[in-house]
């Protein structure tokens, strides 16, 4: 009965969505509309004349592009109990999430924009199902890994990690499949979760499996361990993984081996600011962006963002494959707010994105940009003309060599290393040279030598990891950095 169900379900969201797909100004507009109107009031509304803004040149006039400390203040008056601060009432809940130079941020929830996370997480099953006709997962059992659903309750407002948030909605239909228990999500220590949840999950027939790569992968391992048998072989019915925050590219190789065969994706873009998009074509390139789901987008090209007044573009002015800081207004009370993802636009009909990065996540020591997709993207190709297996990376800037010219420095745990290192060190950076201009300038102009490739050994970044308390949950390895706190660190994992 739920397998009927889920087609016409799936079948009736698809139709339904064409509307906002098919007239995606007409409905962006009209959320800035909504945005406006409802915000009228508030703290934030008052001060930036919201009652003045009739148009999105209005808009852009009174509202200034913030990151999180620039919106801190306000936040601040929400967990000093303020109410109609950013958002008419107090948010329902605060997503924790790690910031870069000040501890935790709290990103507001409200009783408007959590259930868009929710709608956004269901509609890439639906649609999944709508587009390749396969939903024999959805009468086997499922499994998401995520952060602790326990919460804490601050001036009468409930924070935790947003996936632990999410937990707490899970539908009834889905509650008897739904794993692992409870008791086991809330399990803080990530190794002593991971082997909880095997207990749980190990004799099940599972259907779906959910989470940040890296961490799938531990679980993985950990099953194959236990059983000496590939995944495929312990959850034969297994045929749906669904994963974000990271580029799933680097990782498919060791999936293939530890699934023991390929295996049907679905891509998500959530955050705790927003439900961005979903793979809506398994055939196509990029991810939908939602752009229906409560968020008003505006875009930066990347280079521009930390210039004093960066041009905003509307979605009707963005060009295909140019790298875009995207900026967010949602009914979370997030105005003008640069969330730190870059993205390209490889479609306009329907508008699919691809994420490239993070603007804190990027090699530019020396001028040349070097963006997160340029780095997954040479690595990948490279993977494909000398077969190894990666099982995770990060690369810095080296500035002051003990000799010779600067270089990128490439760090890599290989679970197979491949059978030429310097002919694979080579291909890479001929790579990089392809994906990157500046780069391959400065190459050629000797400023930078080729990169060097540093060998980790065996589980490095994950004791990396644990060392700095991220281990698991939505915590991952950042792919670039500008400079060298990672790489010092992760010198002593060098094989």
């Amino acid at each position: 009965m739920i397998k009927l169900l889920s087609k016409f379900v799936a079948f009736y969201t698809h139709k339904k969505n064409q509307k906002w797909i098919k007239n995606p100004l007409y409905y962006q507009e009209n959320t800035l509309k909504h945005l406006i109107k409802n915000a009228r009031k508030t703290t934030f509304g008052k001060e930036h004349h919201f009652d003045k803004i009739k148009t999105y040149k209005d808009f852009t006039a009174q509202v200034p592009i913030r990151d999180y400390e620039e919106l801190r203040p306000y936040v601040n008056k929400i967990i000093e109990g303020e109410s109609d601060v950013l958002w008419p009432k107090k948010p329902i809940y605060f997503a924790l999430t790690s910031g870069t130079t000040s501890g935790k941020k709290y990103i507001p929830l409200t009783k408007e924009s959590l259930p868009q996370h929710i709608r956004a997480a269901k509609e890439a099953l639906l649609n999944y199902i709508y587009k390749t006709g396969k939903n024999d997962f959805v009468s086997r059992k499922q499994i998401f890994l995520q952060a602790s659903p326990e919460l804490e309750n601050k001036n009468g407002i409930l924070q935790g990690r947003l996936s632990g948030i999410v937990a707490h909605y899970v539908p009834k239909y889905l509650q008897k499949s739904r794993m692992p228990s409870w008791e086991a999500n809330c399990i803080d220590d990530w190794e002593t979760k991971v082997n909880k949840i095997v207990d749980e999950t190990l004799a099940e027939d599972m259907g779906v499996i959910s989470g940040i790569p890296p961490w799938v992968e531990m679980y993985f391992k950990e099953i194959i361990k236990r059983t000496k048998k590939p995944i495929k072989d312990v959850f034969k019915n297994f045929s749906l993984f669904v994963y974000g925050g990271v580029n799933f590219d680097p990782y498919r190789s060791i999936f293939k081996k530890l699934i023991g065969k390929d295996i049907d994706s679905v891509e998500v873009f959530p955050a705790s600011e927003g439900f961005f998009a979903y793979q809506d074509d398994p055939n196509e390139k990029g991810l939908l962006l939602l752009l229906n789901h409560g968020i008003f987008y505006e875009f930066v090209k990347a280079d521009e963002i930390h210039s004093k007044s960066p041009k905003r573009i509307a979605l009707q002015d963005v060009e295909l494959n140019v790298n875009y800081v995207m900026i967010i207004s949602t009914t979370a009370g997030l105005w003008g707010y640069n969330i730190g993802d870059t993205i390209k636009f490889v479609s306009k009909k329907p508008y699919r994105v691809v994420v490239t990065g993070r603007t804190k996540y990027f090699t530019s020591a020396f001028g040349e940009h070097v963006i997160s997709k340029e780095v997954e993207t040479a690595l990948k190709q490279t993977l494909d003309i000398h077969p190894a297996i990666v099982i995770d990376f990060t690369v810095a800037p080296e500035v002051n060599p003990k000799k010779g010219l600067p270089y990128h420095e490439w760090f890599i745990e290989f679970e197979k290393e491949p059978n030429d290192l310097k002919a694979f060190e080579k291909t890479l950076d001929e790579k990089m040279c392809l994906q990157n201009v500046y780069y391959k300038d400065l190459i050629d102009g000797a400023i930078l030598k080729p990169l060097s490739i540093t060998m980790l050994s065996n589980k490095a970044f994950q004791q990396y990891m644990k060392a700095e308390g991220k281990l698991g949950g939505q915590n991952k390895i950042p792919h670039l950095s500008n400079d060298r706190k990672i790489a010092d660190k992760l010198i002593k994992f060098v094989d």
